[in-house]
This record gives structure tokens, C-alpha cells and sequence, in this order.
């Protein structure tokens, strides 16, 4: 589908960019050189008449975003996680882009309801509410459980949904080909990569199982923080196009006079919300990446309750023991050791200069730290880290890139509710836990043992890559001494040893 009959879809975006004059702003963003300007505006002016209005209360790109629908909502929303691609004032500008499309029936939704379910609604629930919320791909109903009269939550996916953005997403498609053809430098931006990461997200979403699944993860890793919720999932009644979870009550974070009139300390739930996040990243490798207060909730005992889990981060364990060293090197001000952990980790060239690397560090570091509490911002550092190592060549790594976006979300939150929270003071403990646990001796023990492991379970095939080698050197002489001296002995040593080690490890623990 990703043909030339996109053009018209392409006209009708071009357009609305024209009509809402957001064509210049996009074009301005992506730095775009002449000939693609041309051709944008020849595209989009002629037909400036078909474009979209939208509301003249937003600005010029959200405004018309949120007139061309669902999959340019969403891709905005997801742009404003990548500065690096649209840059710093485009990327704040379309953080605050809400869905603001209107809900669909609540007939509809029951019809869908059956559906999945292979239920008459009112088998299912006792009650059934219309929309209390609505977003670009589903929108969500209170009701009450027939069975247990336990109150839920019931997310629907919009009819049609999926189809409607499978048309957009081909469109965005054969513009990222177009960009390459005719803005050869910014191929840079990898703009099929973008379009490819934001394909793989929409598809996620659109299907609740797998939104489900990972706020079962999620509950899993997180069932031991205390001061923390989650609302529990309703397997038997969710499904691919219906998610069904517990009712979360309480008041919203954002809310800080209700928050104050229920005598909950904001002082201290700021200091949760930053804690969890930070644990939850490094700890488990896997967080909520869209923390902001229509997100979450307090509970009367004042517990954090965190719902919607359609976009979650996921780092591996290696990236977290590089990330939480350089935070840990910045807290105790070793710009030298932040600088090491870089080349360390292969982000920065090994051509480069690490002394040098480290001074433009103390650069991004010195000012933040000679800040009072309300001005010191983890996001801020993040931001001005990627701007130095982007200098000395680091390429962009998209899981950072939501973290940097997920902490300046979370920072948002505390400062909203403590303006004078310290965020050093909160990170430190966390952090200092995780490099204690991630890189101390029993860290050590930990990763022989994960080795071993490893390497015993590849035992049984070692018979047969032993045959296959030695296959291999009669059939080709020529690289028998070579293949003798660098695979085979090393490959062998390294399974008896690594068989051995773990033997060893498991009689001792």
C-alpha cells in the first residue's frame, strides 16, 4: 500500500499544514533544504482550500495535528520525545498535545464489548457508564462487574481504529521516502527509522493484550514498593480490543487542593514520585514512560496509584549500570569518571580525547550543582549531557531519549508539587543502592553465576560444534592452523571452564 496513491493523502496534510500555517514550522524543524520546500508548498498551497481548519486557539502544529486525527496525534505525541530529531522548541511545543477528539457512543463501545467478549454486556457488568475519557485510540468507561459488583475500568479501542491509522502510517511511510529522495542531509534524522519506531508503537497500542501484559509485568517488579499502586488487571474480561482493570480511587496528583484538603504531604509524594521512577529505571529496567498527573492518582492512604500503561520504557541491564555510573559520577562531581564510563561503553569514539571529554562534562555539570534546590533539574542535565556527546559523536540512542523525556515529565510532577524539592537529595539513595547492587562484589558473583550458566547450557551442542569444526579444517586446510589456534581451543577451554565455574558456584550458594 505504500504506493504513489498516497500523494492524495499526502496533498490533504500538506493542505491542512498550509491552511493552520504549520508547513514553515515543520520545515523550519527538520531544516529542510529548497527543493523539499518547493515541493511541500506545491503540494500544499494550490489545495490550502481542502486543508483542515482546526482550532485557532492552538498553536500553528498542534492545531493541525489534532485536525488530521488519530495517527498524526500520536505521531506528534511521539516526536515530542525525540529533540534530537525535530529539536528542543518543536519537541516542547508538542509535549503538550492532548487527544482532543470527541468519544465515540456508548452503544458503540458495548457492541464492541460483545464482540471481544462473546457476552451480552449486561451478563458482564451491572453497570456500564458513558465515556468519562477519550483519546486518540480508545477511550475508557466505569462500570461494575456483574459477578462481584467490583467497580472497573473497561478501555475500548475506538471502531475502525486500526484501519485508520494502517492509511495514515502508509502515507508517513512515502513521505520519509520522499524526504530521503529529495533532502538527502537529512537522512541524518533516519526519518524511515522514525516512521518504522512510531509504526511498531501504534501497532503495540492497538492491541490491549499486550497493554495488559505489561501492567502485569509492571505489578510484578513493583509489588514490593511501598507507597505505590497499581489497579490489577481483569484477565477474564479483557481482550485484544477491551482492557478491563480494577477502578483506581483517589485524588488526582495534579489536583494540590484536594491533595491538601485530604492531608496528604506533597513535599513527600513528590519525593515518591521521583524515587519510584528513578528505581523503577534502573532497578527493573522497565517504567512508566508517561508519568504525568492525568496519569496518576493518590489513594486515601496516601499510596501513589499509577494507571494508563500504553507506553512503557525498557532498558537493559548493561545500559543501566552505564547510565546510573554517569549519574552517580555527576553527583559526586567525577567528570572523569563519567568521561571513562563513555568510552567505556563505546558511546563517545575511542579517538577522542577523554580528558577533553571530561572538561566539556564539568561544563554541563558545575553550573546545575551551583543552583538552589529549585533550579537543579535532572532533565535539564540529561539534555545538556546529549548536546556534548553529540558534539564529540555519540550517536542517538532512542531508549535515553525516553528516559530524558520520561524524567523531565516526572520532574514536572514534583516540582508541581514541592517547587523546592531537591532532586539530588532523592536520586542520591536510589542511585548509590543500584551501584552497590549492580557493581559491587556480589554483582561480581552475580554475573559468573548468569555466565556459567550460559556457557553450561550450550554443553550438549559442544559434541557437535566440535565435529563441525573439525569438518570444516579437513575441508579446508588452508585454515586449519588458524582455526586450530583461535576457535576451537579457547571455545573448548571456555565451556569446561565456565561448566566448572558454575558446578563450583552452585555447591557454594
Amino acid at each position: 500500500m505504500r504506493g504513489p496513491h498516497n500523494i492524495i493523502r499526502l496533498i490533504r496534510t500538506g493542505a491542512t499544514l498550509e491552511r493552520t500555517g504549520a508547513m514553515s514550522v515543520v520545515l523550519d524543524a527538520f531544516d529542510a533544504p529548497k527543493p523539499l520546500r518547493i515541493l511541500a508548498h506545491t503540494l500544499g498551497w494550490p489545495f490550502k482550500w481542502l486543508g483542515h481548519k482546526g482550532d485557532p486557539d492552538m498553536p500553528a502544529l498542534t492545531r493541525a495535528l489534532t485536525a488530521l486525527g488519530p495517527a498524526y496525534i500520536k505521531l506528534g505525541q511521539m516526536l515530542s520525545t525525540r529533540p534530537d530529531v525535530v529539536g528542543e522548541d518543536l519537541a516542547l511545543q508538542l509535549r503538550v498535545l492532548q487527544d482532543k477528539l470527541p468519544p465515540f457512543s456508548k452503544a458503540d463501545a458495548m457492541a464492541e464489548v460483545e464482540r471481544e467478549l462473546g457476552l451480552p454486556v449486561d451478563q458482564i457488568f451491572s453497570e456500564f457508564s458513558e465515556p468519562i475519557a477519550a483519546a486518540s485510540i480508545a477511550q475508557v468507561h466505569r462500570a461494575r462487574l456483574a459477578d462481584s459488583g467490583k467497580e472497573v475500568a473497561v478501555k475500548v479501542l475506538r471502531p475502525g481504529i486500526e484501519r485508520a491509522f494502517n492509511k495514515d502510517v502508509d502515507a508517513f511511510y512515502f513521505a520519509a521516502r520522499i524526504v530521503d529522495l529529495f533532502a538527502p542531509s537529512a537522512r541524518r534524522l533516519k526519518p524511515m527509522d522514525v516512521i518504522e519506531h512510531f509504526d511498531g508503537i501504534v501497532q503495540a497500542e492497538l492491541d490491549l493484550r499486550l497493554e495488559s501484559a505489561s501492567a502485569s509485568e509492571f505489578a510484578a517488579n513493583t509489588s514490593q514498593d511501598e507507597g505505590f499502586q497499581l489497579p490489577t488487571i481483569q484477565w477474564n474480561y479483557s481482550a485484544r480490543r477491551v482492557m478491563t482493570l480494577d477502578w483506581a480511587d483517589g485524588e488526582a496528583l495534579g489536583d494540590n487542593e484536594a491533595l491538601d484538603a485530604a492531608g496528604h504531604d506533597r513535599r513527600a509524594l513528590g519525593e515518591r514520585v521521583l524515587g519510584l521512577f528513578l528505581r523503577h529505571a534502573l532497578r527493573d529496567g522497565f517504567f512508566h514512560a508517561d508519568m504525568h498527573q492525568g496519569n496518576l492518582k493518590v489513594a486515601a492512604n496516601g499510596d501513589i496509584i499509577a494507571y494508563d500503561f500504553g507506553i512503557m520504557g525498557h532498558i537493559d541491564e548493561y545500559t543501566r549500570r552505564v547510565y546510573a555510573e554517569i549519574l552517580y559520577g555527576f553527583i559526586k562531581r567525577d567528570y572523569k569518571r563519567v568521561a571513562e564510563v563513555h568510552f567505556e561503553a563505546g558511546y563517545v569514539p575511542a579517538d577522542r580525547d577523554v580528558d577533553e571529554f571530561a572538561r566539556a562534562l564539568r561544563a554541563v555539570g558545575e553550573p546545575i550543582f551551583g543552583m538552589n534546590a529549585s533550579g537543579i533539574s535532572m532533565g535539564r542535565l540529561l539534555h545538556y549531557l546529549f548536546e556534548v556527546t553529540e558534539r564529540f559523536g555519540m550517536e542517538t540512542r532512542t531508549e535515553l531519549i525516553l528516559l530524558q523525556r520520561t524524567m523531565v515529565v516526572v520532574e514536572g510532577v514534583a516540582r508541581s508539587l514541592d517547587p523546592q524539592v531537591n532532586i539530588w537529595e532523592v536520586a542520591h539513595p536510589v542511585v548509590a543502592d543500584y551501584i552497590k547492587k549492580s557493581i559491587g562484589p556480589r554483582a561480581v558473583i552475580k554475573d559468573l553465576m548468569s555466565t556459567a550458566q550460559v556457557m553450561a547450557r550450550f554443553g550438549p551442542r559442544l559434541p557437535a560444534l566440535v565435529e563441525s569444526a573439525l569438518i570444516a579444517q579437513s575441508t579446508t586446510p588452508d585454515d586449519r592452523k588458524r582455526l586450530g589456534a583461535t576457535w576451537l581451543t579457547p571455545a573448548l577451554a571456555g565451556a569446561i571452564v565456565g561448566a566448572g565455574l558454575f558446578a563450583v558456584i552452585t555447591q557454594v550458594f
